[in-house]
């Protein structure tokens, strides 16, 4: 009986798997991607809802959606011309600047994008808004919200079959589920994503920035800004789940020519 329920939980596990566009990684999704997108929404609402949302007639807010929407018409071309436009399914976009001295940005599933005033000093030219916002994008993109809100569930539950009951009879706990996954709660919009998480929208971004146009060796620099500003300490805001600094710069530059290589125009 043992071995027959184990064999089952596999065999859900195995159907339950999804690939991350690009990378090729194989990752655990549990989570039907329209009520994830739907979770995400409602949570970012609630973000900006308790936030000062700084008035889309402002130019820094103009510059951040022209450099989005450039980068997200650019990926969406390129995942469709690549047979993955059904992995956009659902997904509306939406790109805000909340009015905070936070050196921060974050990104839900389905496209909902945050930025914080205080870190647009340091993003200052349009490729510096570009290495921020296609990290934020590959987060998206990748499904990284949907796979950290999946382990929860398996944490929390100890098996993928109790998802279908979960989702249909306990909406408050999957609204916890979500709001842990997400980042939302004491320290609002802060999405502690794992170092692989991390890492691997610092890869996706460099390419997706790319075949937008944007300067992938902007990435390092951006990040040799951070770090001076850190005093080479962790980055405000962006806790110990990020790649140390120097390692982070080390791997951009790196990627940058594989970046220009693969995904230049």
């Amino acid at each position: 009986m043992i071995k027959r329920v184990f064999i089952l939980f596999l065999v859900f596990v195995l159907a339950a798997c999804s690939t991350v566009p690009i990378t090729g990684r194989k990752q655990l999704t549990i989570i039907p991607a329209a009520q994830m997108m739907s979770l995400a929404s409602e949570q970012y609402q609630q973000a900006l809802n308790q936030s000062r949302t700084v008035a889309e007639s402002n130019n820094d807010v103009q510059r951040l959606r022209r450099v989005g929407n450039d980068i997200i018409a650019s990926v969406e071309q390129y995942m469709r011309a690549n047979g993955m436009g059904a992995q956009l399914d659902g997904y509306n976009w939406e790109i805000n600047l909340i009015q905070d001295d936070q050196v921060n940005a974050w990104a839900m599933p389905g496209g909902k994008i945050a930025f914080y005033t205080g870190i647009m000093p340091l993003c200052n030219t349009d490729d510096g808004i570009a290495v921020v916002m296609s990290h934020e994008i590959a987060h998206a993109i990748a499904g990284h919200g949907g796979e950290r809100m999946s382990q929860g569930v398996l944490a929390q539950f100890g098996s993928a079959v109790a998802v279908e009951v979960l989702l249909a009879e306990q909406p408050q706990t999957t609204k916890n589920l979500a709001a842990t996954a997400l980042g939302i709660g004491s320290q609002l919009g802060i999405l502690a994503y794992s170092r692989l998480h991390e890492s691997e929208a610092d890869e996706l971004g460099l390419y997706f920035m790319t075949m937008a146009g944007y300067d992938p060796y902007e990435g390092a620099k951006f990040w040799e800004r951070m770090s001076a500003l850190s005093g080479g300490a962790a980055p405000p805001k962006l806790l110990s789940t990020h790649p140390p600094n120097q390692e982070r710069i080390a791997n951009l530059e790196r990627l940058a020519p594989i970046a220009i290589e693969k995904f230049g125009k």
